[in-house]
């Protein structure tokens, strides 16, 4: 009896660790579409081109590079937050006092970079859209019994 239990104990944390990673990766596809559908607003649909400055030449953002930057801090945030969550009590609130401190310091870039006001505005949305699925998405609330 003690062995069917404990097998059953074991599912059960392989069933939240799944769904948790599941639900992880869902957050950050999430937040890769919407800064997606957010260059789509911008760029094709309002043609308004998002360009940015790269030395003394600028350069156009596309699709690809929007859902591999957004990929990316994704991908970065979860790996801090996994890390957190095997050394601080309150792994949750440690990640989003971290995330709320890097969001603003991350609007540099596009604030410094965009080529035109249009590119600049769309570029923050971007960030914030991304930087608010993360930050809301991927900590999870543990069950407390």
């Amino acid at each position: 009896m003690l062995i069917g239990m404990s097998s059953d104990t074991q599912q059960t944390g392989k069933s939240r660790t799944t769904a948790r990673r599941r639900g992880r990766a869902i957050t950050i596809a999430a937040g890769a579409a919407g800064a997606l559908v957010l260059w789509a607003v911008n760029d094709p649909w309002a043609g308004s081109a998002l360009t940015v400055h790269q030395g003394d030449s600028t350069r156009h953002i596309g699709p690809a590079a929007v859902v591999g930057a957004a990929l990316a801090a994704g991908l970065a945030a979860w790996g801090l937050l996994a890390l957190l969550e095997r050394t601080v009590r309150q792994p949750a609130r440690t990640f989003r006092i971290i995330a709320l401190i890097t969001l603003p310091l991350s609007l540099a870039g596009p604030l410094g970079s965009g080529a035109d006001t249009s590119s600049r505005l769309a570029l923050l949305d971007m960030h914030l859209t991304v930087g608010a699925a993360l930050i809301i998405g991927l900590p999870h609330r543990r069950n407390r019994c």
